[in-house]
């Protein structure tokens, strides 16, 4: 068995918003060599989720309203206690616990075996700096 990991890094320009990953991790699949094994990319930031769905904007929009509705954006310690340890992100981090940490896809035949429409995608949810994204590779 063999693995094979990179880093990729983000800073988006938004506070909230979601990038398709999914051609940068083919490539490090295919550079990996591995013909049969396993995906796995997880973000590496407690404000970030690692996620797979549709590539649909519409879509992308309403996880975002649906998110906001669930974990509004409030820099006051009054609706999240974390921001009282001078912090403005407490909504961020609930947004991750719900879009998911990481994905794991199986690799067959050197590629990402996925089902009809899925991509992977990087979201962000405390923007504007830079982060981390850890994709590894492991099989034969």
């Amino acid at each position: 068995m063999k693995s094979h990991t990179e880093y990729l890094t983000f800073c988006t320009a938004a506070r909230m918003e979601f990038v398709n990953i999914t051609s940068q991790v083919e490539a490090i699949v295919h550079r990996s060599r591995i013909r049969e094994g396993l995906l796995l990319c997880n973000a590496m930031h407690i404000t970030a989720s690692v996620f797979i769905n549709d590539d649909e904007p519409g879509l992308h929009d309403d996880f975002k309203r649906w998110l906001e509705k669930l974990a509004p954006f409030d820099p006051s310690p009054q609706r999240y206690q974390h921001n009282a340890t001078g912090e403005d992100n407490g909504d961020a981090h609930h947004k991750r616990q719900i879009m998911g940490r990481e994905v794991v896809v199986a690799v067959t035949a050197g590629k990402l075996d996925f089902g009809p429409w899925e991509q992977i995608f990087y979201g962000e949810f405390d923007g504007r700096r830079e982060k981390r994204v850890l994709v590894k590779v492991i099989g034969e």
